[in-house]
């Protein structure tokens, strides 16, 4: 899982009956720095690194979302469906200690 905000959304004129009830969220990754004041503030946001995230949970603009990539994001579904990453969670916090460094 991977953590990010929802920094908008995308439509489409023509989808796969599959993905019924959902929509396409366009997030951008957080890194470990960001993590601890995530919930917080808006965070600083990059073009760049974004991505599209399907979402049938509900998360909206702003929102910071866990969400999976790859099979994972296809695992609960019955039948196969073409996504890439799916919005797994929505957090209200994120307390993040990182582990200390050892010499």
């Amino acid at each position: 899982m991977r953590i990010g905000q929802v920094i908008g959304k995308t439509v489409m004129s023509v989808q796969d009956p599959a993905l019924k009830g959902g929509r396409w969220l366009i997030v951008s990754p957080l890194d470990a720095a960001q993590f601890s004041t995530a919930c917080g503030k808006k965070q600083t946001i990059s073009a760049q690194s974004s991505l599209v995230v399907f979402d049938n949970i509900g998360a909206g603009d702003g929102d910071i979302i866990g969400f999976s990539e790859g099979a994972e994001a296809t695992a609960p579904f019955a039948a196969p469906i073409p996504i890439d990453a799916l919005c797994i969670a929505i957090f209200d916090r994120i307390d993040y200690t990182p582990f200390p460094q050892t010499n």
